[in-house]
């Protein structure tokens, strides 16, 4: 697999556990406002973000991978501007809002132990 992004987990929200019990984390670059921090995964990027990943490519947490379902239209545009997404893992095919990027549905308890400080994120391209 081709490696389109790589950052590593600083600090998690304490609001974060609540989120993604319902299936969302939110991701900000290191340096987002405390009022968003609450709610965030905060981390710090290795390197500029490739190409835009395609359904079927993978998120990579801690060593665990989610098959993407669906990219918002400004996903993408987001994470390489300013490290910031909210990943979904609702499985849908067509995200609700244009700045997420739906992943296979798995249950939140599945994710909240793999999201901790100098655990890596990484967006993959199978091909």
């Amino acid at each position: 697999m081709t490696q389109l992004y790589r950052t590593v987990i600083t600090t998690i929200g304490p609001d974060v556990a609540d989120l993604a019990e319902g299936g969302v984390v939110i991701l900000f670059a290191e340096g987002a406002p405390p009022e968003l921090a609450e709610v965030a995964v905060l981390h710090r990027a290795e390197g500029e973000a490739g190409a835009a990943p395609a359904p079927g490519d993978v998120l990579r947490i801690g060593g665990r991978d989610f098959a993407i379902t669906a990219i918002g239209e400004t996903a993408w545009k987001k994470v390489a501007d300013m490290g910031h997404v909210v990943f979904n893992f609702s499985g849908v095919a067509s995200p609700d809002r244009p700045g997420e990027i739906c992943l296979e549905e798995t249950q939140g308890a599945a994710v909240l132990p793999l999201l901790v400080p100098g655990a890596a994120i990484e967006i993959l391209a199978r091909a």
